[in-house]
């Protein structure tokens, strides 16, 4: 029960490797508080959480909107009086697309939620964390924040930022005992990620996809999920600004 009594907020936690990491959050002892856009898939993650008999509760917002991060920060220091853990990890990919063909309303909402999303969480995260004197963030950045994606453009753009944003805020903040780092998955099998429904339309995707990574195979929400429990642990307690790569050797 390695998290027993703290107090861990998830943002896209309505499915994928938020829903993953709220669960196995919730296993060790956590009390998480599942936030999503998606009021119907995060009271699942609630119910699934609490049918296994976790502490969870949920929390819409929409990271977009600095208005509505500011209510979710206050309600949940309301409900719990502080934030252990904070997980960023609201994000969508964005359309696909060279670079001249993108729209600026498709840059505008990726960048919006992806990158100003996180600033928004961070910066009230902080401020609390300051006041109870210790914290540990984890921004969900991509393998597109360490190198170049194409067709991708506004999505890489957003993730380089929330690496840079993760560096630097870790670098301000390590004498104030919080540690701040990301974590840079590959290809991984999520709603916003599934090569089975991608190949309806392109045929071979996923064996092409594959053979871009080293071991050959896509990671899952559950592999993502450990490497973020890791960095909010004790055993990575001299760890602070790093972007971490779960890639299946992509990177290196």
């Amino acid at each position: 029960m390695e998290f027993s009594n703290k107090i861990i907020l998830i943002t896209g936690a309505g499915s994928g490797i938020g829903r993953v990491t709220a669960f196995e959050f919730a296993k060790a002892g956590g009390t998480v508080i599942v936030s999503d856009i998606n009021e119907k898939g995060g009271q699942e993650t609630v119910q699934q959480i609490e049918a296994e008999g976790g502490k969870a509760i949920f929390i819409k917002a929409n990271v977009a909107k600095y208005e509505e991060v500011e209510s979710l920060i206050h309600t949940t220091i309301s409900k719990f009086e502080r934030i252990d853990i904070a997980v960023n990890n609201a994000g969508i990919g964005g359309s696909y697309a060279r670079a001249a063909d993108i729209s600026p309303p498709d840059w505008d909402k990726v960048m919006a939620i992806n990158a100003s999303g996180v600033f928004y969480c961070m910066k009230l995260e902080l401020q609390q964390m300051q006041k109870q004197q210790g914290g540990v963030i984890v921004n969900t950045a991509s393998v597109a924040g360490l190198k170049g994606l194409p067709n991708s453009l506004p999505y890489v753009a957003s993730k380089h930022a929330v690496v840079g944003m993760t560096k630097t805020a870790a670098m301000e903040y390590a004498r104030k005992n919080i540690r701040i780092n990301a974590i840079c998955p590959a290809f991984t099998v999520t709603p916003l990620f599934d090569p089975e429904v991608m190949d309806d339309f392109s045929a071979g995707l996923s064996d092409k996809l594959k053979a871009a990574i080293p071991m050959r195979r896509f990671g899952t929400t559950l592999e993502i999920a450990n490497a973020i429990l890791w960095l909010c642990s004790d055993k990575s307690s001299f760890v602070t600004g790093l972007a971490l790569p779960i890639d299946g050797g992509i990177t290196a």
